[in-house]
C-alpha cells in the first residue's frame, strides 16, 4: 500500500513494513526451539557391564599408491597402470572382502588416479579407503 506524506499525488512513498516479517519468523524461532526436542527419541538405558574382548581379526589391507612419476605400486610391486586391473582381479579372487588403500602423490596426474580407480571398479573391489594427510 502506497501513502503520499504531500500533496503533490505524483510523489508516492513506497516502504516495505518488515514487522510482519520479523514476527513470523521469531514464532518459528519459538516453534523450532520447542519442537527439536521432541524429535530427540532417544531412550536412557543402562546398558549391562561385562569383560572387555579382543576385537575381531581384521585382515591386513592392501596398498596401492601412485607416485609423483605416475608409477603404480601394489604392496611395494610396482606394476603398469594396464595391468593393475589383472592383479587386482587376482586379489579379489583370492579374498572377495579385500580391502584396499589408495594413496597417490599430490603432484601425480589426475589422469593416472582415474585410471587405477576405474581399474579398482572393473576389478569388483567394493572396499576402498582413499588415504590423506590431515591439514
Amino acid at each position: 500500500m502506497a501513502f503520499s506524506t504531500s500533496n503533490d499525488a505524483d510523489e508516492v512513498l513506497s516502504e516495505i513494513n518488515i514487522t510482519p516479517l520479523v514476527d513470523v519468523m521469531l514464532v518459528l524461532l519459538v516453534a523450532f526451539i520447542v519442537t527439536i526436542p521432541v524429535l530427540n527419541n532417544a531412550i536412557t538405558v543402562n546398558l549391562p557391564k561385562t569383560a572387555p574382548t579382543q576385537p575381531a581379526e581384521q585382515k591386513k589391507a592392501v596398498s596401492l599408491s601412485v607416485d609423483a612419476q605416475g608409477k603404480v605400486f601394489i604392496d611395494k610391486r610396482e606394476l603398469a597402470v594396464a595391468d593393475v586391473e589383472r592383479e587386482l582381479k587376482a586379489l579379489h579372487a583370492a579374498d572377495p572382502d579385500l580391502s584396499l588403500h589408495l594413496s597417490s602423490d599430490e603432484s601425480v596426474n589426475y589422469g593416472t588416479v582415474a585410471k587405477v580407480m576405474a581399474a579398482i571398479e572393473r576389478a569388483g573391489i567394493t572396499r576402498l579407503a582413499v588415504l590423506t594427510n590431515a591439514e
